[in-house]
């Protein structure tokens, strides 16, 4: 297994997995082992991708200090992962919780960024958040689904404040274009791929300075890839079109019948969606301000509570 020592000398691991330029993974979860990432529905295929288990989580070792699970403080060990890799430049794709640590690699380290892709990503670090009103929003979508009742009712006790272990397990199709068994397998994986205690540090008090963030942001000279799904509510596809208006070249790309994992839902778009930008410019687009929505292959736009 690969690893690196990180500044305070905690060893860090990363999965190596296909072939081609790299592109530098980073998981969400908040601090979910990168196993969960798979090979991005087949995006190994087209690029080599290089995923960080988070200190912590997966084979990487446990800091002595707690406090340094902190998203903020996790900055060093993303630079020190392309410092060993030995990359002037790097491609970043961050996946949900994942992108607070992207965003604020990128805003420390702007020069090192060639491209950044954010996969139904978090953006606490700009001042974005999902909220409850967010979720009602996009769990009125599957109103159809033979599983929303119970995962609906779940989903009421998380507002409420009440829910249990077995409420956080039925709410989970949420999260999920399709509640087929590899939906299942991969939701199940979940408790034991996670940092519980690395989880709750990861966003607390003074990680986040998002007045800063955008302004380091708003001079990024690097293309940004923000990917939504349609059913997802985090984010929504309109709060991830928001996020894409902070950064001066931004693409939007919204998956149709996709949820929080796009790349299970339709392995094939997704990965020609994002090695399309990670490789090219794309060929046609709309504007939007200062950014654009995505047209080219995978992306057309049909337009809770947990973290993922």
């Amino acid at each position: 297994m690969p690893a690196f020592t990180a500044l305070d000398g905690t060893e860090l691991a990363y999965h190596v997995v296909g072939e081609g330029e790299p592109l530098l993974c980073l998981p969400g979860g908040p601090m979910r082992a990168a196993a969960y990432l798979g090979d991005l529905g087949g995006l190994s295929r087209q690029r080599r991708l290089v995923m960080l288990d988070l200190r912590g989580t997966g084979d990487s070792g446990i800091p002595a200090d707690p406090a340094t699970y902190r998203c903020d403080r996790q900055v060093t060990d993303v630079e020190a992962l392309r410092d060993h890799l030995g990359l002037d430049r790097v491609d970043v794709l961050a996946h949900s919780a994942g992108g607070d640590l992207a965003i604020l690699y990128a805003a420390r380290h702007p020069q090192r960024i060639r491209s950044l892709t954010l996969i139904t990503a978090r953006a606490r670090a700009l001042g974005v958040d999902f909220t409850e009103e967010h979720r009602r929003e996009a769990a009125a979508l599957r109103t159809a689904e033979p599983w929303f009742r119970a995962a609906h009712d779940a989903y009421e006790a998380v507002w409420a404040g009440s829910a249990t272990d077995a409420d956080w397990d039925a709410l989970a199709p949420f999260f999920y274009g399709r509640w087929d068994t590899a939906a299942q397998a991969h939701a199940a994986s979940d408790v034991e791929q996670s940092n519980a205690e690395a989880a709750e540090m990861y966003a607390s008090s003074g990680a986040f300075d998002p007045a800063a963030t955008r302004a380091a942001l708003a001079v990024l000279d690097a293309p940004v890839l923000v990917l939504a799904g349609d059913v997802d509510s985090g984010p929504l596809p309109r709060v991830a079109a928001a996020i894409a208006e902070m950064f001066p070249q931004a693409e939007l790309a919204v998956q149709p019948d996709a949820g929080h994992f796009p790349w299970l839902d339709d392995p094939l778009r997704f990965s020609r969606t994002v090695a399309t930008f990670t490789t090219t410019q794309p060929c046609g687009h709309h504007m939007i301000g200062r950014t654009r929505t995505w047209c080219g292959a995978g992306s057309d736009r049909r337009d809770t509570g947990k973290s993922k």
